[in-house]
Parts: structure tokens; C-alpha cells; sequence
């Protein structure tokens, strides 16, 4: 048995070298069709050291700093090929690819680089962060009570911008010695600007039913994804009336660690297509759009796990349903929004029909989700978050400048 184990990884290891190689002089080819970028000056850079696999993490951000990027240039430090190619492919920004710390020092020292982002907790941002005179500032990918939000790895950030009120308190609770008031910015959520787009089906009167579950995690206390427990029954429900329309989202990782739950999903796939080919009409949709944008704003109604799309969602106001996840293991913070949620347990998804028709009928759970928005994203009005994020952003370059004041005015203060 442990050969068979042995051989096994010698393959998967062999298809990740094969994979990095392709993906190399891919990004090399693209590079060099692309040529040098311009001299910008950039002054906010971005950070991303993984592979293709959490390119979702980027892909929030990417129509936020393109707005920010038409006033300050954003230029996005890649260190893994793979992931640089996909981001030269698709996210519209100046992309460089630095694998090596020769090529971090290289690009610190052409640009001024006063603030960086990060949008997740990859062990190589240290490798960034070693650089002092610049703000190193966490982003994060979303915003949810996931354990993931209260990190003590925030603690090596100069600053996080953060979604609103509900983070800090989240913060304040789980850390200790974390100055929320000096360290942390709120910006709302600017995403929420950039929710547009046209959905691939024709509205007809069918109630829209997004079902965005999120992956099976990687260890019980982050075991959050549906789509094993919830999932199959509650879209075969929907897919056979003809009232409604589903959209499914399933999380890019499903599958990766638990072989079951990445088979429940291609099962769901697979029914979604099925009935389309029985009731072409019905529309529904498998969506995999590397943006996300009327898929929140649009549905009627919404279904997520226990994951930053449940407050990407509530930040619309719109009726919306959360996962009550099955592993007694799995850690639910109900002190936020997740106290007054409407929530679906698995026994419930064989009557979803009459669960959702309550759901999106409900007047006061309306009201309770423009309180709790109010309360996680502060003014959520069109344009407001935006603003927030570009001022922040001018709140630390300010910082910079009064710090190299400093230096100039008493270089040895220090």
C-alpha cells in the first residue's frame, strides 16, 4: 500500500512540475507580447504570491483598483507563474512577475510603492513586508464572521482596511492588543460599486435563486460548505418547478480536499444541464464568470454558506438565506448578523419552494438585513464605498509623506 501511496505522489508531483513548467513560458510568451510597462511611478502595489488555484481572492478586487487605478497606477507584484498569467489575462491591470526577492528588490527600488494590499494570509507576504517605509495594508478577499476574519496575523499588517463596524468589534474581541482605532480603516465594501453586468438568460417572470455554497474547507472547524448536505436535494427541488431559476456558484476549490463533496458538486452540474435540455426555457444557470457582479444584485433570493458571500449579498438588502452547517465542529459566531439569519437547515431543503416563498415575503426580515448592512458596511449608497477605499488610500499617502518629512527634518530621530 505504500508504494501505491508513493506512486501516486510522485504523479500529482509530476503534473504540478508539468503544470508550472506550461504555465512559465506561457506567462513568458505573454510578457514579452505585452513589453515593458510604462515608467508610472506606482505608488500602491498589490501582492499576490499563490497560484492560479486562489486567483478568486484577486478577482474581488479587480474592478475596485481599476477605478482606483485611473487615479493612483496599481501595479500588482506576482510570484507564482501560474497565477501571474491569469492575472495578465483577465484582470485589466499592470501586472509584474517577480518570483525571486532579486526581483522584489527590483521593483522597490524603481517605485516608490508607499502602500501595498494584500488580500490574503500567504505565508511568502513576509518576504514583501521585510520592506520598511511603505504601509503594508491586509484587504482580505471578503468580508464574513468566518474564524479566518480575526487572524492574529493582522497583527503584522500596518494597517487593515476593514468593511465597517462589525469588523472592528469582531477584532476587538478575538485579539488582544490590537488597537482597532489606530489600525484599522473602514472603507465599506467598494466591490458593491461594480455589481453590474448582463445574466445569461432572459428575465421572464421565474423567481431567481442564487446558490453560492462555499468549498468543504480544510479542517472540521471551517466545514461550512453545503453542497454534500444541502445542496443536491435543495437544486433538484428547483430545477423540477417551474416557478423558479437557479444560478449556482459553487466555490473554485470544491473538491479539493473531500473527493465526496467535489462529486456532489458535478452532480448538481450535471442536473442543472439536464434540465436545461429538457426545458430550455427554464435557463438556469452553472455560473463560473470570473467576475461577480449581477449574480448579487440581480436574484430575488439567495443561498450561501457561512462565507464572505453572505455579506457580499447582504450588502444589497436583498432576502437571502444562510446554511446551517451539519458538523457539530464547524465554528458559527452567531453574535453578528448570523444571531438574526434566516437560516436552511438540511431537512428543510426538500420543501425550498415553500421555504423560499416565505422567505422573500417576509417585510421584517427585509428590515433586519438594511439594519445589519448598515452596521457591517456602513453608507452602502452608490459611489460611497468607493469613495471610502480612494481615501484611505490618500489618508496613507499623506501618513508617507509626513513620515519622510520627519526623516529629512531629523534623519538620526530614529
Amino acid at each position: 500500500m505504500g508504494l501505491v501511496n508513493d506512486g501516486r505522489r510522485a504523479v500529482r508531483l509530476a503534473k504540478r512540475v508539468l503544470k508550472g513548467r506550461r504555465a512559465y513560458f506561457e506567462l513568458r510568451a505573454l510578457l514579452e507580447e505585452r513589453g515593458p510597462l510604462p515608467e508610472r511611478g506606482y505608488r500602491v502595489g498589490v501582492y499576490f504570491a499563490d497560484s492560479d488555484v486562489n486567483i478568486y481572492q484577486m478577482r474581488q478586487w479587480y474592478a475596485p483598483l481599476q477605478e482606483l487605478a485611473r487615479v493612483h497606477p496599481v501595479l500588482v507584484l506576482a510570484r507564482n507563474a501560474a497565477g501571474a498569467r491569469q492575472l495578465l489575462t483577465e484582470s485589466g491591470l499592470d501586472v509584474v512577475f517577480a518570483p525571486k526577492v532579486t526581483d522584489l528588490e527590483r521593483e522597490v527600488t524603481r517605485h516608490p510603492l508607499d502602500v501595498i494590499l494584500y488580500v490574503n494570509q500567504n505565508t511568502r507576504n513576509f518576504q514583501m513586508m521585510r520592506y520598511g517605509h511603505r504601509w503594508h495594508v491586509f484587504v482580505n478577499h471578503g468580508e464574513s464572521d468566518k474564524m479566518y476574519m480575526t487572524s492574529n496575523q493582522h497583527q503584522a499588517y500596518d494597517y487593515a482596511f476593514v468593511a465597517g463596524d462589525a469588523a472592528r468589534e469582531r477584532l476587538s474581541r478575538a485579539l488582544w492588543n490590537y488597537d482597532v482605532a489606530t489600525r484599522t480603516i473602514p472603507i465599506g465594501r467598494p466591490q458593491t460599486d461594480h455589481l453590474d453586468g448582463a445574466p445569461p438568460f432572459a428575465p421572464d417572470g421565474r423567481t431567481v435563486v442564487f446558490y453560492a455554497p462555499t468549498w468543504e474547507g480544510d479542517r472540521p472547524a471551517a466545514s461550512y460548505g453545503s453542497v454534500a448536505t444541502h445542496g443536491e436535494r435543495l437544486v433538484r427541488a428547483l430545477l423540477a418547478s417551474d416557478r423558479h431559476r437557479v444560478v449556482y456558484r459553487p466555490h473554485p476549490r470544491s473538491g479539493v480536499v473531500d473527493a465526496a463533496f467535489g462529486a456532489a458538486n458535478r452532480r448538481i452540474i450535471e442536473a442543472i444541464a439536464e434540465a436545461n435540455r429538457r426545458d430550455p426555457s427554464a435557463q438556469h444557470v452553472y455560473d463560473e464568470a470570473p467576475a461577480l457582479g449581477w449574480q448579487l444584485s440581480l436574484p430575488d433570493v439567495a443561498i450561501c454558506d457561512i462565507s464572505a458571500m453572505v455579506y457580499d449579498r447582504l450588502a444589497t438588502g436583498k432576502p437571502l438565506m444562510v446554511t446551517r452547517p451539519r458538523s457539530a465542529e464547524a465554528e458559527v459566531d452567531e453574535g453578528g448578523y448570523l444571531s438574526v439569519c434566516e437560516w436552511l437547515d438540511a431537512g428543510e431543503t426538500a420543501d425550498i419552494v415553500a421555504v423560499l416563498d416565505r422567505v422573500i415575503g417576509d417585510d421584517a426580515a427585509r428590515e433586519r438585513l438594511g439594519t445589519w448592512s448598515q452596521h457591517y458596511f456602513g453608507d452602502t449608497a452608490p459611489g460611497a464605498p468607493t469613495r471610502r477605499f480612494h481615501a484611505a488610500i490618500e489618508t496613507l499617502f499623506a501618513r508617507s509623506e509626513e513620515w519622510r518629512a520627519r526623516d529629512l527634518a531629523d534623519p538620526g530621530a530614529r
